[in-house]
């Protein structure tokens, strides 16, 4: 199975041509929830999927029998009809001292190669999940590292993991984090031209980094993201503050964004990213996926032609004009 790709498509196309959204939450918002409530949680307040980081609390990726646990996921996946993306941003899964690190930019060859082996292991398990993608990246430029040694060190620990990737047919979908040597689009675009452009290569698009760092609007993001879109994370924010809010608590203005999601024909999951937020995730779980899908439902409601007047369907009845 090769990665689907998903051409840009005009955003002012007629309503049929639009692409349902799949929406999500993310398992790092439901942190103090056993896996199993929390993907039952999902299925019955209605979302189409789950953003499963691997964790210590959720599908450990270190402790053992990881097939067979996988196995037991996948199975209660099916009956509960979820979707998933397998995301590896866990903060201390791999050191419990340093927040995401070990990083695939670190000094130590050592150090580097523990993450491409969460990698690999996500990839395993994203295959046995039927997962859509996987989500990773790059981590911060270490202190006393330029940037070209920082930019070599990333294409060259991410390359296994990319043919493994391309191996399961599942692709490694890499997000720019505001703080990290890849921190925005046009950062994506200096890996992928570094690594070759490789078709297991995708992007992970966060809807709030949009707003918090790129130049262009989030809507914009989406329709220059849209050839390389393989996940999609989302949540509110506020210009330059990377902090991820509640919907309706910062500046994001989601019905062009959702609209121009479903211009390009993206298939996967759109996943709710509050990781913050996990001691009231239920909570907020219940309140994101009725805001997204209004959001959605007025983005829909915008494109429907309005009828030109003298159009009988127009005129009020009993008017004579």
């Amino acid at each position: 199975m090769s990665p689907r790709t998903h051409p840009a498509q005009d955003t002012a196309a007629a309503p049929s041509r639009r692409t349902p959204l799949r929406f999500g939450y993310g398992t790092n918002g439901l942190a103090d929830l056993r896996l199993d409530d929390a993907l039952a949680l999902l299925a019955d307040l209605g979302y189409d999927g789950v953003g499963l980081t691997l964790d210590h609390m959720h599908l450990d990726p270190f402790a053992p029998d990881l097939p067979a646990r996988t196995r037991r996921v996948a199975g209660r996946l099916a009956e509960l009809g979820l979707g998933v993306t397998v995301e590896t941003g866990a903060r201390y899964v791999l050191d419990a001292r340093r927040k995401h690190g070990p990083s695939l930019l670190d000094p130590e060859p050592e150090d580097r190669a523990r993450r491409v082996d969460l990698l690999l292991r996500a990839v395993r398990v994203a295959a046995d999940l039927g997962a859509h993608a996987v989500h990773c990246f790059s981590g911060t430029l270490p202190p006393g590292t330029d940037e070209d040694t920082a930019w070599k060190r990333l294409a060259d620990s991410l390359t296994p993991a990319l043919n493994a990737a391309a191996a399961a047919g599942v692709p490694l979908a890499v997000e720019p984090e505001p703080g990290h040597l890849l921190a925005r689009l046009d950062d994506f675009h200096r890996l992928r031209r570094l690594l070759g452009d490789p078709d297991a290569l995708g992007l992970t698009l966060d809807i709030g980094h949009c707003q918090c760092l790129e130049p262009l609007p989030p809507a914009d993001c989406v329709r220059a993201a849209a050839p390389w879109l393989r996940h999609v994370q989302i949540e509110d924010m506020r210009r330059g503050v990377h902090e991820h809010l509640p919907f309706g608590e910062g500046e994001i203005d989601f019905p062009p964004v959702l609209e121009a999601l479903a211009a390009t024909g993206y298939q996967g999951l759109t996943v709710v990213e509050l990781p913050r937020h996990s001691h009231a995730g239920p909570h907020f779980a219940e309140l994101s996926l009725p805001f997204l899908r209004g959001a959605e439902a007025t983005a829909t409601r915008s494109l429907v032609p309005v009828p030109p007047h003298g159009d009988p369907s127009a005129t009020p009845e009993g008017s004579t004009s």
